[in-house]
């Protein structure tokens, strides 16, 4: 199959492609600084030289791009892209109804979503990992000191720039209240997030006339989503994580790697940034537990951190989210808690039950090596998008 590649800084990127090349598939790059961008005149030029004088089986990116959604349709060229960021206010763009995507997302809830509203482009399909790379980077030498924990944490604290919410410093004490409780409320309960449900005409008015946003010209966004999923969603992450981890650290030895390296966090022991591709794999195997608290936004999915906590075969300790129990069983492949009191019960329990913890991490590997590898997950996607 000949393959138009969107080539811009993924995750994944270098795995997919790799997994393209084993299926000796022929791969053509393309590459523009608008990808990004809702309009662009010489994005559309430049791919529209290449469908005219190029046949392609299917474009592919990781996100959805609707610049290159439209191109696609305009050419009749199917459009896979494969989801993996959380929010994702580009799926809310009337282009998501072209009969030519294939829009695969980790979070059923959200599918599920789209799908109620009419739109039968999107599909559930669960991030895939690479096990056997991993496990090759695995046997190199690498900084023990460093890499490895007794209970480690990677992941931005969400109290930089990315905090959205913090920047609404006029808020009326009214609006300001009332999202508060919100907040708090939603912090009880995992699962099922319904503070989208709970911002009322009057909050919404007030949020608006704060910071002035404005659709994209082919946006569906709702205020309501926009402030919920990049506002409320990024405060909530960012206050519990900041709780959870603090109260962790004064339980068990416990080390972050994230981004802001002069943050102090209870006595947890701040060990700045870890690249992603080539320090976190031995992180995740060298944790005796690797702690997981999942991004707001993302409502019942399987975080791409989670999949390669396993693929590294680590130890997973994580909130629950529903999607786990579609491919793993809780207790034999992962952990889950409840509430902070559960993290901390079950934090101090297999740091001590060393036996049951490697047989869980095992068994997750297995699992996820098995059924989650990118030859299991991209056959599953030509079946939807090539039907025999």
């Amino acid at each position: 199959m000949h393959i138009l590649f969107l080539d811009w800084p993924c995750f994944g990127h270098d795995d997919v492609l790799n997994f393209f090349k084993q299926q000796h598939f022929t791969v053509t790059y393309f590459s523009h600084p608008d990808y990004n961008l809702r309009k662009s005149i010489t994005f559309t030029q430049s791919v529209n030289k290449l469908f005219e004088t190029q046949k392609f089986d299917f474009c592919f990116s990781y996100n959805y791009f609707p610049l290159m959604a439209r191109a696609c349709h305009a050419h009749n060229v199917k459009y896979i892209s494969f989801v993996y960021d959380s929010p994702q206010v580009k799926l809310y763009s009337y282009t998501v109804t072209y009969p030519t995507n294939y829009i695969f997302l980790f979070d059923s809830n959200i599918v599920n979503y789209f799908r109620s509203e009419g739109i039968s482009t999107f599909y559930y399909m669960p991030l895939p990992v690479d096990p056997y790379k991993i496990g090759k980077m695995l046997k190199q030498t690498y900084d023990v000191s460093k890499l490895s924990a007794d209970v480690s944490f990677v992941g931005c604290l969400y109290n930089e720039e990315h905090n959205l919410y913090d920047r609404l410093s006029n808020m009326n004490g009214y609006t300001k209240g009332y999202l508060d409780g919100v907040l708090r409320a939603q912090s009880k309960v995992w699962g099922y997030n319904f503070m989208e449900e709970c911002l009322s005409t009057d909050v919404l008015t007030q949020l608006q006339n704060l910071i002035h946003y404005h659709n994209n010209f082919d946006g569906t966004e709702s205020l309501n989503y926009i402030f919920t999923n990049y506002f409320l969603c990024r405060k909530l992450t960012s206050l519990e994580r900041m709780e959870y981890l603090t109260a962790l650290s004064h339980e068990v030895p416990l080390k972050i790697y994230t981004p802001n390296a002069k943050l102090t966090v209870g006595n947890a022991c701040n060990m700045g940034p870890a690249d992603y591709i080539t320090e976190t794999p031995y992180i995740f195997h060298n944790s005796k537990i690797n702690i997981n608290l999942t991004l707001r936004s993302i409502h019942s999915g399987i975080p791409l951190r989670c999949m390669e906590i396993l693929a590294s075969g680590g130890f997973l300790l994580t909130n629950y989210q529903s999607d786990f129990l579609k491919h793993f069983i809780p207790d034999r492949d992962f952990v889950y808690y409840e509430n902070l009191e559960d993290l901390l019960i079950k934090a101090k329990y297999y740091l001590s039950h060393e036996k049951e913890r490697l047989k869980i991490a095992s068994s997750g590997y297995q699992k996820v090596s098995e059924f989650h590898n990118y030859e299991v997950t991209f056959n599953k996607i030509f079946n939807i998008v090539f039907p025999q």
